[in-house]
């Protein structure tokens, strides 16, 4: 388990974003359209109508939809979040939207930690989406996440994309973003019309206003802006790693060079 203590100190000493209490805020918006497309999305990653009978780790739960969504799916799901706050998060949905929480488990814990992931056992999906990156050791979460996967298991990974000068230029930016409070709202203002009105704009001219994922505009540009720590990789380095481990590469879904996340399912050997 993880030290809630520790998470304190890193947000009151500027060294991490406060993500659960981003997601607390998401919880405001949060419908059954929403959880309509999270669940869509899901489907349409992993190439499957359900997961009835299928066990769902969900490594960094954040708000917790996407855990909703594997268990509106049939999975036993098992989450975690390092951030108390998620955590709460992720229990405040559990218990609105889920009839049966037998098969739905809540905890606080980290992809770092591998004492922790190891009682855990091995899962028939692992699903990581945009947490690895934010830890401060992307690569050893991303191998420590991957033991988690049983033989012939989905591995289910979203890391930001390795854009060069521009990322280390919104590396800078998040790391002011979390060490100087005064400044927070300034470079959510200076970020808006590119972050939210831009993309506003076109998917409204689109009619996509709601975001596939089931996701905001809004929280999402926060989260962008003040997400911290803050790692990158290109799709290959991820694809190399991985296969490395056992795995073959299933769906690949990138943000086309741009920033935000490259989407990749993997399949683990049987024989692993």
């Amino acid at each position: 388990m993880t030290d809630s203590g520790s998470h304190t100190i890193d947000i009151e000493t500027g060294r991490r974003f406060a993500f659960g209490d981003n997601w607390a805020r998401f919880l405001s918006v949060v419908d059954e359209t929403r959880i309509a497309n999270a669940v869509s999305s899901l489907k349409q990653m992993l190439e499957v109508n359900d997961l009835s009978g299928r066990s769902f780790l969900d490594a960094g739960s954040g708000s917790g939809l996407f855990s909703l969504a594997a268990r509106r799916l049939g999975a036993t799901v098992r989450s975690f979040d390092f951030d108390p706050h998620s955590v709460a998060c992720t229990r405040e949905l559990r218990r609105r939207y889920s009839t049966d929480e037998r098969g739905w488990v809540v905890e606080e814990g980290s992809v770092l930690d591998s004492t922790y992931l190891a009682q855990l056992g091995t899962f028939d999906v692992v699903y990581s989406w945009g947490v690895l990156h934010h830890t401060g050791q992307m690569w050893q979460a991303l191998a420590n996440v991957a033991e988690r996967v049983s033989p012939g298991g989905l591995l289910f990974v979203a890391i930001y994309n390795d854009q060069g000068w521009i990322s280390r230029y919104w590396k800078a930016v998040k790391r002011c973003y979390v060490a100087r409070p005064v400044l927070r709202w300034p470079l959510l203002l200076l970020h808006f019309p590119y972050l939210f009105g831009l993309r506003w704009l076109v998917r409204a001219a689109t009619g996509r206003r709601r975001l596939e994922r089931g996701m905001s505009l809004w929280h999402d540009m926060v989260d962008w802006v003040g997400g911290y720590p803050f790692e990158v990789a290109r799709p290959e380095a991820i694809l190399r790693f991985c296969r490395d481990r056992g795995f073959t590469l299933r769906e690949l879904k990138t943000c086309g060079g741009r920033h935000g996340c490259n989407e990749m399912v993997f399949l683990k050997s049987a024989e692993r």
